[in-house]
């Protein structure tokens, strides 16, 4: 069965740095989009980044790109995510997310079938 188990969220001031990790087991990360997702209070679960099963450079949405860095360890079954200059608007709880799906890409959070149970990030302005 995978699981994926997200840890490093926190409370921290605007422009603060936080590293996220998530760390998956029940599978080989191989073959497999990895994405980071989160969810603000009363609104919709959104894409952050993401990185192809295909092995190119990962991808952000317009909002987090240039502060937030995606990196992915194979061998570890392990994918980060460094969040930088942090800002209120943030504040979400954040997911990593897999799709059962190999060799799939999406940054639909209805295609993902495979969630952690996510990570508190506040950030105070």
């Amino acid at each position: 069965q995978v699981q994926l188990v997200e840890s490093g969220g926190g409370l921290v001031q605007a422009g603060d740095s936080l590293r996220l990790s998530c760390a998956a087991s029940g599978r080989t990360f191989r073959g497999y989009t990895m994405g980071w997702f989160r969810q603000a209070p009363g609104k919709e679960r959104e894409f952050v980044a993401g990185v192809s099963w295909s092995g190119g450079s990962p991808y952000y949405a317009d909002s987090v790109k240039g502060r937030f860095t995606l990196s992915r360890d194979n061998a570890a079954n392990t994918v980060d995510l460094q969040m930088n200059n942090l800002k209120p608007e943030d504040t979400a709880v954040y997911y990593c997310a897999s799709p059962a799906r190999k060799y799939y890409d999406s940054r639909s959070p209805g295609e993902y079938d495979y969630w952690g149970q996510g990570t508190q990030v506040t950030v105070s302005s």
